[in-house]
């Protein structure tokens, strides 16, 4: 017995680590033409670390601007009481 149809998954969705590479890749080539695939490659993941896409330095943007804008804090000054001796 044969089967009688055969489905197609759809493709996978890339990952945005994918999807950056697949570009910084052909970005790094088109810049070095005589650059070996394996550098292009170490470039491109080193690209990734500090890029804005990584999800990574997403938090640590977010973390960096909560630090960078001031805490108004509402403390109410309190009276210094004088002590005479």
């Amino acid at each position: 017995m044969a089967k009688d149809k055969v489905t197609k998954k759809s493709p996978k969705k890339m990952s945005p680590y994918n999807q950056f590479v697949k570009t910084e890749l052909a970005k790094i080539k088109e810049s070095n033409p005589g650059i070996s695939h394996k550098d292009a490659f170490k470039l491109a993941a080193k690209n990734w670390a500090d890029s804005s896409e990584n999800p990574k330095n997403m938090k640590k943007e977010s973390k960096e601007e909560a630090k960078a804008e001031p805490k108004e804090e509402t403390k109410e000054e309190k009276p210094v009481e004088s002590t005479t001796v």
